[in-house]
């Protein structure tokens, strides 16, 4: 593309050939989305890149690859998704969460992978995992809730700090009347809790999530499973919270246990209950305000980190009228 008015043009040189390829990306597709987002021209040469354009889009170019240069070092992966994250930190001004070192940025290391922040809001839930006992994570689809927590949850069995993993959602499609449905238990519940199978395959290796299944480590069951249990050493996910009833709701968190974490997800403008029907999730938030060894944090479509065009889909449902939830 064409160099903007008033150009200034840097030129960075990295030390290791053998990285550049992936720092790249294939076909240049990563110097392609810096190109497109940053407004710059990115020029290789060897190993040297220059970097033309406006001066603050230089320096934040030259941010992001500096960032994404040390990642490849610390032998993490770089895929356009570390780029559109690093970007993001870029334009929210979060430069001090974009350092790809393990030991300075802000990350989750499971067996499978090391899951970054892509977003300044997603460097303080990982924070807000790591220092709470009961964390609430709210906002649209796409901004890492659930995954982040499933990583948060593999990392924590796999270091001993707890003895089990139990994902719960409510199955509301099914209206809790699983009975009704063809096949054994796991047929039945499988296709609402399918999203965090998928999590879970992403940071365990599939062995350990199968041997967990079946040792009972691992437990991945529908809300209504959970009455009546004291669940003790465990980290607990609550997914698609906003389709809880006050009263599940209530029920879910005196579940906590000694020496357990619990997240609790849900997107409130995602409400599946019949029409009528109070979502618990907010109430809980509302109720619980006060209690200052809650962690909170609340995600918008700043912070989706799927497809960009994800993002602006998000933006467009919110901005549109809408009845209220009662």
């Amino acid at each position: 593309m064409s160099a903007p008015s008033d150009d200034d043009s840097i030129t960075l040189t990295f030390d290791d050939n053998r990285l550049l390829t992936l720092l790249f990306g294939e076909h240049d597709q990563h110097l392609s989305i810096i190109e497109d987002r940053l407004d710059v021209e990115l020029t290789p040469r060897g190993n040297h890149l220059a970097l033309t354009g406006k001066s603050d889009a230089c320096n934040g170019a030259r941010q992001v690859l500096d960032s994404l240069y040390e990642r490849l070092k610390e032998g993490l992966d770089v895929g356009p998704g570390e780029v559109e994250g690093a970007i993001r930190m870029i334009e929210q001004g979060d430069t001090k969460k974009l350092s790809g070192k393990i030991s300075e940025g802000v990350h989750i290391k499971t067996p499978r992978r090391v899951i970054s922040a892509r977003s300044p809001l997603q460097g303080e839930y990982m924070s807000a995992l790591e220092t709470r006992e009961m964390v609430f994570a709210t906002g649209p689809a796409g901004t890492g809730k659930t995954y982040i927590a499933v990583a948060r949850a593999a990392a924590a069995l796999s270091g001993g700090f707890v003895d089990r993993i139990i994902l719960s959602r409510p199955a509301v499609e099914a209206g809790e009347r699983l009975g009704f449905l063809p096949g054994d238990m796991r047929e039945k519940v499988d296709p609402y809790l399918r999203p965090l199978y998928d999590a879970l395959y992403d940071m365990l290796p599939a062995n350990r999530v199968t041997r967990g299944l079946e040792d009972g480590t691992i437990e991945i069951a529908p809300l209504a499973f959970m009455r009546g249990r004291s669940l003790t050493h465990s980290f607990i996910i609550l997914d698609e919270a906003q389709n809880c009833t006050p009263m599940q709701m209530k029920m879910f968190l005196t579940r906590f246990g000694e020496g357990s974490r619990m997240v609790i997800t849900g997107d409130p403008s995602q409400i599946d209950l019949p029409t009528g029907q109070k979502s618990g999730l907010a109430e809980a938030i509302s109720l619980l305000d006060d209690i200052g060894d809650i962690g909170r944090v609340r995600f918008s479509h700043k912070d989706v980190v799927r497809h960009p065009l994800v993002a602006k889909i998000v933006r467009a449902y919110d901005s549109a009228p809408r009845p209220e939830q009662s």
